[in-house]
């Protein structure tokens, strides 16, 4: 027999011997523990057997028709209200047995005036048993689910999974790291001179009849002789009048062996531009291992299983969530790193009906004693078929957003592209590109740049990692001139903190809910240039009411001014509204006026505020 079976053995021989316990007439417990152990769906059959076994075997014959019709009375209401509201409150229950013992205890007096019960009495078994219903009910199902292994899903990561996710992390950190010990070569080595040097005797010196009497031992004069040839063309790329005068004087075939000499340091110079080339294909994929090591190392650490320490949490949840009709297969609660509850459950309808997805809501956060609140894809209502269904805590904030944009005169389209991503775990990203040059190159440039980010960061990135990634693709993708401006905000919205991270972007503005302005600049170079990038990062704390606003250096450029950042400061510090797309189209417009009404560049501003919930 399962464990749970035992456990509802054990609550119907219960039953049957509470039946013994009298109080003033009364047997209060034969109806309050039917009812509180009825409400569990399994074992019905089994605990009515067993209540009626212990009611024949202890109680008066005067009063079991009393009692049994009390668990009758019982049974159908709980029965009928999970029929017709697909539900049934332990309130029902309780007030049914309350209710229906008292009745029959006052009415049912009329023909058995010898076993009748003061009123007083029965007020008080009533009042015992809609107690006891309310109190034992959650303890019943407590017990049932005490002592249970959780159910295994995907989601449950044991330790020997988390070790291989370890492993292999290391294995791509290894590689990494063997990739980039291979040190580039600007200069020419002392292997590369002996080897140039080979080349020509090679060539040349093998066909000659005096090849053995210049190359002797006992003549060191042509050593010295094609060591200041060599090292001329290291320097100056030809033979310098002193090194052509001497190999004139030591050999007869001058002219070819100079010839010969820069083809070869020629090919050899390619070579090495060449194998250079490949060494920094080679850390492009070594960041790439690291960016995979990362994310394994981050999956084997993802989130902390709290389903043991929590055992009772989610017995409540379940108790609760079956009142409404709610069938909880599995639940599983998660700490992630930072420290915040997730929630995972796979639910279905009881009955088949739909029930609002705010029911379970509303027992998901009283339980947890946290605001929580379904991913954004959450169906609105649970039916018959089984779906999951993931909570996260909610954010102290929430995030509004605007953008507005002017494409330059005489263009088709923007060379600008942005994208606002509000993660699940609470982090709001702002990105913003600006492709350099204009129109539709320009165009195509940030729009990649923005969609590898946005793919880059969803996927679990880190930004840093992100963006060295999309820099490495765009140095061997890329063409010449064709780099593309990097500006993102990360905006944590449980703490307010924002993290900046810019290469190669214009200035960032926050204005603060009173009105002072803050700015932010870059020095860096775009994304593309080299594969050794430079992100300037930096991070402030934002409160309620201030608002973030990005721009591209289309907005700066023409303000005609000796300070641009200066005035815009004051721009969006006059600017009177808590609507960001208000306030990104009134920054245009201010910036229109400096600029005659002329859009000589692309124009692009984004503008977010965050509010407390």
């Amino acid at each position: 027999m399962k464990k749970t079976g035992w456990k509802q053995l054990v609550l119907s021989v219960l039953g049957a011997l509470f039946c013994k316990i009298s109080v003033m007439g009364c047997y209060p417990l034969v109806p309050a523990f039917f009812a509180a152990v009825y409400l569990e769906e399994q074992g019905r059959w089994l605990l009515s057997m067993g209540m009626l076994t212990g009611m024949v075997a202890f109680l008066p014959i005067t009063v079991i028709a009393k009692y049994a019709m009390s668990l009758l009375l019982i049974g159908i209401t709980v029965q009928l209200s999970e029929w017709v509201d697909k539900r049934c409150y332990t309130a029902a229950a309780a007030l049914a047995a309350a209710g229906g013992t008292l009745a029959l205890s006052i009415f049912g007096g009329i023909f058995d005036f010898k076993n009748q019960v003061t009123i007083a009495a029965a007020i008080c078994e009533a009042v015992f048993i809609f107690g006891f219903v309310i109190l034992a009910a959650r303890g019943v199902h407590l017990f049932l689910e005490e002592g249970e292994a959780p159910k295994q899903s995907e989601y449950i990561r044991d330790g020997y999974q988390e070790q291989r996710l370890l492993n292999y992390a290391k294995s791509f950190e290894g590689l990494s790291k063997t990739f980039l010990s291979m040190s580039r070569q600007s200069k020419m080595q002392q292997e590369d001179m002996g080897h140039l040097q080979q080349e020509l005797t090679g060539r040349i010196c093998s066909g000659c009849d005096t090849c053995a009497v210049c190359w002797s031992s006992a003549n060191p004069m042509m050593y010295g002789v094609f060591g200041r040839l060599i090292k001329n063309l290291m320097q100056n790329g030809e033979a310098d009048e002193e090194t052509r005068r001497s190999l004139n004087e030591h050999c007869q075939y001058a002219g070819h062996v100079e010839q010969e000499a820069v083809n070869v340091f020629e090919q050899i110079r390619v070579n090495k531009a060449w194998y250079n080339r490949l060494l920094e294909n080679r850390e492009v994929i070594a960041q790439q291992l690291d960016a995979m090591a990362f994310i394994m190392e981050d999956c084997a650490s993802e989130s902390k299983i709290l389903d043991r320490e929590e055992r009772r949490r989610i017995a409540e949840i379940r108790y609760r969530a079956k009142e409404y009709g709610i069938v909880t297969e599995e639940i599983h609660l998660f700490q992630k790193n930072n420290s915040h509850i997730q929630t995972v459950l796979k639910v279905r309808s009881k009955w088949g009906n739909c029930v609002a997805i705010k029911e379970l809501t509303r027992v998901v956060t009283d339980v947890l004693e946290l605001h929580m609140k379904p991913h954004k894809d959450t169906r609105t209502f649970i039916g018959k078929d089984t779906s999951e269904i993931i909570y996260e805590e909610e954010p102290v904030f929430h995030a509004v957003h605007g953008v507005a944009r002017l494409t330059k005169d005489g263009a088709a389209v923007s060379g600008d592209n942005f994208s606002f991503l509000e993660k699940e775990d609470g982090e709001l990203v702002l990105s913003l590109s600006d492709g350099m040059g204009f129109g539709e190159r320009a165009c195509k440039e940030s729009e990649m740049v923005v969609d590898l980010l946005e793919r880059f960061v969803e996927a679990g990135f880190t930004k840093d990692t992100a963006i060295k990634m999309l820099n490495s693709a765009m140095v061997i993708h890329g063409e010449d001139d064709q780099y593309s401006t990097v500006d993102i905000s990360s905006i944590d919205l449980y703490t307010g903190e924002v993290s900046f991270y810019k290469i190669g972007a214009s200035a960032t503005f926050i204005r603060h809910k009173n009105g002072n302005v803050e700015c932010l600049l870059s020095t860096s170079l775009p994304v593309g240039v080299r594969f050794e990038i430079e992100i300037e990062q930096a991070k402030k704390q934002l409160a309620d009411g201030d608002f973030l606003v990005m721009i591209t250096d289309g907005v700066l450029e023409y303000l005609q001014t000796e300070q641009p950042e200066e005035t815009l400061e004051e721009i969006i510090s006059e600017i009177k509204t808590n609507h960001p797309g208000l306030m990104a189209k009134k920054i245009l417009d201010q910036v229109m006026i400096y600029t005659g009404g002329e859009v000589r560049d692309d124009m692009t501003v984004l503008a977010a505020a965050i509010w407390e919930n």
